[in-house]
């Protein structure tokens, strides 16, 4: 078993979850902000997987939780990706500050 500590997989981790914050907070474009969510979420489960490695060796709860959350990130990607085309095809932009132009 190699010599690495929880640490070593957690800092990497959080520096992909702040920067999907930070990617979250500061953008416009309704991609870069769904990029930023799935950055979020692929931190998530990084951690999912730390934790169950280190604190449950020999039980796969971890991994069952992060494929699950795989495949409704998965989806929700899919989801969002039809509203984000969709609102293209009315407005013909798709930053955030321009979606008021959606009301009648």
């Amino acid at each position: 078993m190699d010599k690495l500590s929880v640490i070593c997989y957690i800092i990497p981790s959080m520096i992909m979850f702040c920067c999907g914050v930070y990617g979250f907070i500061t953008r416009k474009n309704m991609i870069a902000i769904l990029i930023s969510l799935e950055l979020m979420l692929n931190a998530v489960d990084i951690n999912f997987v730390v934790f169950n490695r280190f604190l449950f060796p020999g039980q796969l709860e971890g991994m069952m939780f992060t494929l699950f959350a795989i495949a409704i990130a998965a989806a929700e990607t899919a989801l969002a990706i039809a509203i984000i085309v969709n609102v293209f095809r009315a407005v013909k932009n798709v930053d955030v500050s321009d979606l008021n132009k959606l009301k009648l």
